[in-house]
């Protein structure tokens, strides 16, 4: 005779969500979060929203501006790897580098993270690298939503997305009616391939059994692994200060489409950008990548950074004190080009000497 104590008792825990361990990656997480802090905000974690001042940051007439992104596919590297501190700073940054690009500082940042099974220690190493990421744009962590989803991700498998929200002054606002022909264009080095492209590289990768542990082809001094999941660089500090500084007409962030599809996102219909492909070298990674693969230059640059992670557009009388200001606050900084008037339906980006500087 069944009684009610032969029934199977279900329970949370064992369909796979673990209360426990998400309670105590929140209490792990607290002081990353709080490391974050800034005016404005006090980034204190356990409550249901949380409350952001733009009066006690310091602005007087904010325009908000907001932008959310992922990692992608670089995230698989990672996860391969076993090493999960440095994809927070690539979430950050593919956010906040979206929002400087248009004169604003980034204020705060959100994170969601969703897996099959939680690792806490794993989980801790990306909000680290999360938090690493908001003290480098200068934006507190207030929050965040960690989803335990069981059958949802493969075991080890996570994905990230990010949110930000800044804030910048009316009268700052970065905009593609105040550029000229003759504008000239600031290349800013990029730390390798940022965010983008990752499946093409995870392709090339397996097609030809690379192993992400043995050195890497074109640098012995950095595993294969390391120079591909090296962070994405965040421009906001320096850019900030040389938007303030009145030197800066607009930013161009090279993320996904790289240098042909991202530039014209900020130019007016009646502006093309000339790019001397000889004023910066082609990083050793890009042109491995680019011979292994044969890959086109165009496609190349249609494709990755190709070593510049942040176009600026400045006018001609003020490149030298951008330049300057950008290079003391840690930019590398190429001359690569300038604004010219734009041919009828011609394209809004011509690089010259691709194939002569890029192909092998």
């Amino acid at each position: 005779m069944n009684s009610d104590s032969s029934k199977k008792s279900y329970s949370y825990k064992d369909a796979g969500v673990d209360i426990v361990a998400g309670n105590s990656l929140v209490e792990a997480i607290k002081p990353l979060a709080a490391a974050t802090k800034r005016s404005g905000a006090d980034a204190d974690l356990g409550g249901f929203g949380a409350i952001f001042d733009p009066k006690a940051a310091g602005f007087k007439d904010p325009l908000l501006i907001s932008a959310t992104d992922g990692v992608g596919t670089k995230l698989k590297i990672a996860i391969d790897m076993n090493r999960h501190d440095t994809v927070g700073i690539d979430l950050v940054a593919m956010c906040v580098n979206d929002l400087v690009v248009q004169g604003a500082e980034p204020l705060f940042f959100l994170d969601y993270f969703a897996t099959g099974g939680l690792d806490v220690s794993a989980a801790r190493d990306i909000v680290a690298g999360i938090a690493d990421g908001c003290k480098q744009a200068g934006c507190a962590l207030i929050g965040g939503e960690t989803a335990e989803m069981p059958g949802m991700y493969a075991k080890g498998d996570y994905d990230l997305a990010g949110f930000t929200v800044g804030a910048v002054e009316r009268d700052q606002l970065l905009k593609a009616d105040n550029l000229n022909d003759g504008d000239m264009l600031l290349g800013l080095a990029s730390s390798g391939l940022h965010s983008n492209g990752f499946s093409l590289v995870r392709r090339i990768v397996a097609d030809f059994n690379l192993d992400y542990a043995a050195p890497a082809p074109f640098d012995s001094d950095v595993t294969l692994g390391d120079a591909l999941i090296e962070p994405t660089r965040i421009y906001v500090k320096s850019c900030l200060e040389a938007v303030r500084a009145g030197h800066i007409r607009a930013l161009s962030h090279i993320t996904g489409g790289g240098l042909y599809e991202n530039i014209p996102r900020v130019l007016p219909k009646n502006l093309a950008a000339e790019i001397d492909a000889s004023s910066w070298s082609l990083p050793p990674l890009f042109k491995w990548l680019g011979d292994l693969g044969n890959i086109k230059p165009r496609e190349l640059a249609t494709t990755f950074n190709c070593g510049l992670g942040m176009v600026v557009i400045v006018p001609a009388d003020k490149a030298d004190a951008a330049k300057e200001m950008l290079t003391a606050a840690g930019e590398t900084v190429y001359r690569i080009g300038k604004l010219v008037m734009r041919e009828e339906n011609a394209e809004q980006v011509i690089i010259n000497g691709l194939e002569e500087n890029w192909q092998s």
